[in-house]
């Protein structure tokens, strides 16, 4: 959807949340206007508190641990920020795709400054092999530690909050000013895993990046505006491969079964359910919560020595200190140990029902439970403090929205497969290399166009179409091949491959797939060879030509050992170095 929306657009929509972010930021130290809005005896504010202060009825005040919240006027920008922006952002993110938040994000706006201000990256990403290796458990830690602070630190005490803010936009800055790109973004960024939770293979309403037109930009994808120009050209610097957001879907498939990615999934389950309970155990009742009380809370740094658990009319003698992360530390654990049974039990039901089911599938299928489970279990509180200050009939309405978005959502997902991505993403592919024939394929086609052929349709097609040689399907075959390259959607050490069920549909053999790589690397030897200097691409070419000789000596001559035919290929080698001489 939003990935149509030119740059100038949406430089101007980053530059607009910006500035709204950044004033919010600032009310947090310096607010003299809003606790006029939440003022008790203020009647004709929509921000006012409804709860009836303990000097008035202390039967309908808020108790925690037994005792009663006093009720007054307050700043409103935790309340703002807690309150609306998170849920707005989680929303975002499920029903509008990833791309689009990473579009609007002023996180990502405010850490391109090095960018903006023309600043190279200091150091290469790929060089930080632990940091690539491992970004899932660092992210993953950061966003335990940010919801321990949340709850502990941050929640109401606005000054904190102001300076926990503002560290986060230094921390994004100074991590771009480093490596470049969207380095904040892929590695280090909480947010980046909650995304990746909420985005799955794709949003409800994302775009498929994979159906694009070639060498388009696509998605969330860095761009820029050519001055001369005045056209949108990719700014992208290769800073993760492949990437979410070029091809989501794609990096979904490619991270399914990379290390800690099953703590991300499982382990956000569990801290959405242990954050929101916490408030349940701590308080005694969940009205402490469901009355956005926690927003505005006096003196809340001075409870964290006091019991951080009331629980049967009884505190308990732990301080909250400690409470918060065991609480949130037990959560994601059990939610992990639980969801890891549940995998071994949908794969063996499903092995069952179908035994062509792979154990990717049955791991793709649990994740997208997953989601769908923390999507609405975050909807029970997050954003609810607002939400029941509307009449009824919003709030059911707002309730039966949760639930079919994520509904929607989750047959949406449920019956994708990488094998489906990839049949789609080489369909595509044939068919634009189809449209290169001087063909009128109206007359074949009965009315209907080649982009309403489904992909084995586009195969039989290809081959039966009237005055179609073996050289045409090579030429589609060696386009396809190109393209996919080009988009490194697979690499040339897995091409042979992957292709092999369109070779099949073409009456195509290995050979054909060699004499395509081939000229390939004569013509654009980057796709092949991309780390490779100039000078090298010709000696790379001889390699895999001796390789691809040696392989067909092999069946021709099944007779011959590995060593005959190492010394046969030398002698070649030293009767071509004495031609040169």
């Amino acid at each position: 959807m939003i990935s149509r929306v030119s740059e100038k657009t949406m430089h101007l929509v980053r530059w607009g949340l910006a500035i709204g972010w950044l004033v919010l930021i600032v009310s947090l130290f310096y607010d003299p206007i809003s606790h006029h809005l939440t003022d008790p005896n203020n009647l004709q504010s929509p921000f006012r508190d409804h709860l009836i202060s303990l000097a008035s009825d202390p039967v309908q005040c808020i108790k925690v641990q037994g005792e009663c919240l006093q009720e007054e006027a307050y700043q409103m920008g935790t309340r703002i920020f807690w309150g609306m922006v998170v849920p707005s952002a989680i929303m975002i993110v499920l029903v509008f795709g990833h791309e689009t938040w990473r579009r609007i994000c002023p996180l990502y706006f405010l850490s391109q400054i090095p960018r903006a201000l023309g600043w190279p990256a200091r150091l290469k990403i790929n060089n930080n092999s632990w940091l690539v290796r491992n970004h899932l458990y660092l992210q993953f830690a950061l966003l335990f530690i940010g919801l321990n602070c949340r709850i502990l630190f941050i929640n109401s005490a606005r000054l904190v909050f102001g300076l926990f803010l503002l560290l986060t936009i230094l921390s994004a800055i100074t991590v771009v000013f480093l490596y470049g790109g969207r380095s904040w973004c892929h590695y280090v960024c909480p947010f980046g895993v909650v995304q990746m939770v909420f985005t799955g293979p794709r949003g409800l309403l994302d775009s498929q990046a994979h159906k694009a037109p070639a060498k388009s930009i696509t998605q969330s994808m860095c761009r820029t505006v050519d001055q001369t120009t005045g056209k949108e050209k990719s700014a992208c610097i290769s800073c993760k491969s492949p990437c979410l957001d070029i091809d989501s879907e794609r990096a979904y498939w490619n991270d399914l079964t990379k290390p800690g990615r099953k703590l991300v999934q499982y382990g956000y389950l569990g801290l959405v359910i242990g954050y929101f309970v916490y408030y349940g155990l701590y308080a005694g009742n969940f009205d402490y919560y469901f009355s956005g009380a926690w927003t505005h809370e006096e003196n809340q740094l001075s409870g964290l020595l006091k019991p951080g658990f009331y629980i049967l009319n009884e505190p308990i003698a732990i301080p909250k200190l400690l409470a918060v992360p065991l609480t949130l530390a037990f959560f994601v654990g059990m939610s992990y140990l639980i969801c890891s049974q549940l995998e071994k039990v949908m794969r063996v039901y499903g092995k069952r029902h179908n035994p062509q089911i792979s154990r990717e599938q049955a791991l793709h299928q649990l994740f997208s439970l997953c989601t769908f489970v923390a999507f609405n279990t975050f909807f029970i509180y997050g954003g609810r403090p607002e939400i029941l200050r509307l009449p009824i009939s919003l709030q059911l309405t707002f309730n039966a929205l949760v639930v079919l978005v994520s509904s929607l959502w989750l047959y949406q997902t449920w019956g994708r497969n990488s094998q489906q991505y990839k049949t789609e993403s080489l369909a595509h592919s044939f068919r634009r290399q189809l449209k290169k024939l001087s063909i009128d394929f109206s007359k074949f086609l009965e009315g209907r166009c080649l982009e309403q052929l489904k992909p084995e349709e586009l195969y039989v097609l290809a081959k039966v179409l009237p005055n179609s040689t073996k050289l045409d399907r090579k030429q589609i075959y060696k386009g396809v091949l190109e393209e996919e390259l080009e988009e490194k959607r697979i690499e040339p050490s897995q091409s042979l491959e992957t292709l092999k069920p369109m070779r099949q549909k073409l009456n195509l053999n290995n050979e054909d797939h060699y004499a395509a790589l081939t000229e390939l690397s004569s013509e654009k030897p980057h796709l092949l060879y991309p780390r490779r200097p100039q000078l090298e691409y010709s000696a790379a070419r001889e390699k895999s030509t001796i390789r691809t000789t040696l392989k067909r000596s092999q069946k021709e001559f099944p007779q011959l050992g590995r060593t005959q035919l190492r010394s046969k290929r030398d002698a070649g080698t030293r009767g071509r170095g004495d031609a040169e001489n």
